[in-house]
């Protein structure tokens, strides 16, 4: 499925000139229709939705071109620029590969030291109170359990899960535990796991528009699409602010064929974010 110079103008807010420019400079691959116009895909509307975001954070255009054509040449053969996030901080642009981040512009790598350091400086005193919690020398409620495993995360993802864990022991309909747990297990590569934890959390706290989310990116990666739509319409129902729910439908939607529904999510997900 395929949408005309026109249309992607129109979902993402983008003038034709400057889409046709993205497209000379190499950055899209179009194809091109019956008439000789030029068709974009969908990989084409993710590259022109990151330099949309950029140009509205006040990124000037000349920059926005010379950071896609660096990342061109920085990622490894074969990697799209559908695969990674690129963003604006403050005038500096920067680019985020799962843990990886660094600046295009000069290729050098960035870290996050404020988070590291707060980790590092509180991972002695984390440690020590799991352990004596989990000897028993410590009676923990259900909640405090579940506070114990969100700055758990921050070293420790085993430690964390154990502690969420308990949690639920100790309250099986602690909401947001089961959230956080459903997170970690579906990091971890096992979507069904974590599709349990998020379907708990919504019997427990039927408006959880998080577990109603993260569901509906579960169930996306499981490939049962239906089902999959069904939780991001509730997530949206939910919190009529969440564009990437309607970001993820559109992306369902032009899989399927379906494209006018996923022009209209692209429209609303465009304005939203």
């Amino acid at each position: 499925m395929s949408y005309s110079l026109r249309e992607v103008s129109a979902m993402l807010g983008i003038s034709p000139a400057q889409i046709r420019a993205y497209a000379t400079k190499g950055f899209l691959e179009p194809e091109r229709g019956p008439r000789g116009e030029l068709r974009f895909g969908f990989h084409d509307l993710i590259i022109l939705r990151t330099a949309g975001e950029l140009t509205a954070a006040r990124i000037p255009q000349r920059k926005v071109r010379r950071v896609l054509a660096a990342l061109r040449e920085q990622l490894p053969e074969g990697r799209s620029l559908t695969g990674v996030r690129i963003a604006a901080d403050g005038e500096r642009v920067i680019v985020r590969d799962g843990e990886t981040v660094w600046n295009p512009e000069s290729g050098q790598s960035l870290f996050d030291f404020s988070v590291a350091d707060i980790a590092a400086a509180a991972a002695p005193l984390l440690h020590r109170n799991a352990a004596a919690a989990r000897d028993g020398e410590r009676d923990l409620s259900a909640e405090e359990w579940y506070d114990l495993a969100c700055d758990l995360e921050m070293t420790s993802f085993d430690e964390a899960k154990d502690a969420y864990e308990r949690a639920l022991r100790l309250d099986p309909d602690h909401a947001d535990a089961h959230v956080n747990l459903g997170r970690l297990l579906h990091e971890e590569g096992e979507p069904a796991a974590a599709e349990e934890h998020y379907r708990a959390a919504l019997v427990a706290e039927p408006r959880h528009e998080t577990a109603a989310f993260n569901l509906g990116v579960a169930l996306e990666d499981l490939g049962r699409l239906d089902d999959a739509i069904a939780a991001y319409k509730r997530a949206i129902a939910l919190d009529g602010a969440n564009a990437d729910a309607h970001y993820n439908l559109a992306g369902i939607y032009e899989r399927r064929g379906e494209k006018q529904a996923a022009i209209r999510h692209l429209k609303a997900y465009r304005n939203l974010a």
